[in-house]
């Protein structure tokens, strides 16, 4: 059980958020969620939700305020390298101004789903959260940056027929890091990750990659709460 925290979430109608919300209150937290008003149904049934544009700071800033933790989840949906303009325009910006509200609020901890990086691919993806990265840096937040680089689970498991050749590329020197490095993650090793993230906030900022991601949400989560630190 987490110490009663007020918890303030950002794209809690996607993929993580729909999970995460429901984990945070079990475990004693009180989740406020920003919403569109036409996608207030598909909120979590275990939070408040507040109605405004994660685009635009101001919309909400007053709804953050009072929170120990901002958790932001905004992201074009299904990435792809298609989609540049939408990174720019959506997970930039949204980014920016989460970053932003949660400086200007002197919240504690801001928690940042990033991408795992470098990479050979999603070159523009990429750009935007690095970007978003260096800001978090620049505002002097205490912050946690997760770095996945695919999050497995329901709609999104065609990635499992790739598992023997991770485990051929993780045993070769050469290839090691990268494979690691760009390694997958199960949905509920990312809420586990979200979850301690939020329980156990960092002094300054900490990043937690694919190899600590996977600590969590498994039979591995208390060797994970002893090795991964605030």
């Amino acid at each position: 059980m987490i110490e009663a925290r007020r918890v303030f979430v950002t794209g809690g109608t996607g993929y993580i958020g729909r999970r995460l919300i429901p984990e945070l209150h079990a475990h004693g937290c009180d989740v406020i969620a920003l919403v569109r008003e036409q996608s207030r149904a598909k909120l979590p049934w275990a939070c408040t939700p507040v109605i405004g544009d994660a685009l635009s700071g101001d919309s909400y800033q007053k709804f953050a305020e009072g929170a120990d933790a901002f958790v932001h989840l905004v992201g074009v949906s299904h990435p792809s390298p298609a989609k540049a303009k939408q990174f720019r325009e959506i997970d930039l910006k949204g980014g920016l101004e989460a970053i932003r509200v949660a400086h200007d609020l002197g919240i504690e901890h801001f928690v940042y789903m990033s991408v795992a990086q470098p990479a050979p691919v999603m070159q523009d993806y990429q750009a935007a959260r690095a970007e978003c990265e260096q800001a978090i840096a620049r505002s002097g937040l205490a912050a946690t940056v997760l770095r996945p680089w695919y999050v497995l689970g329901p709609g999104h498991r065609w990635p499992y027929c790739l598992l023997p050749f991770y485990k051929v590329a993780e045993w070769i020197p050469q290839t090691r890091e990268s494979a690691f490095r760009l390694g997958l993650v199960t949905i509920r090793q990312m809420v586990q990750a979200i979850v301690h993230a939020v329980d156990q906030p960092s002094d300054g900022i900490r990043v937690l990659g694919v190899p600590e991601i996977r600590m969590f949400g498994n039979t591995a989560t208390d060797r994970a709460k002893k090795f991964v630190k605030p």
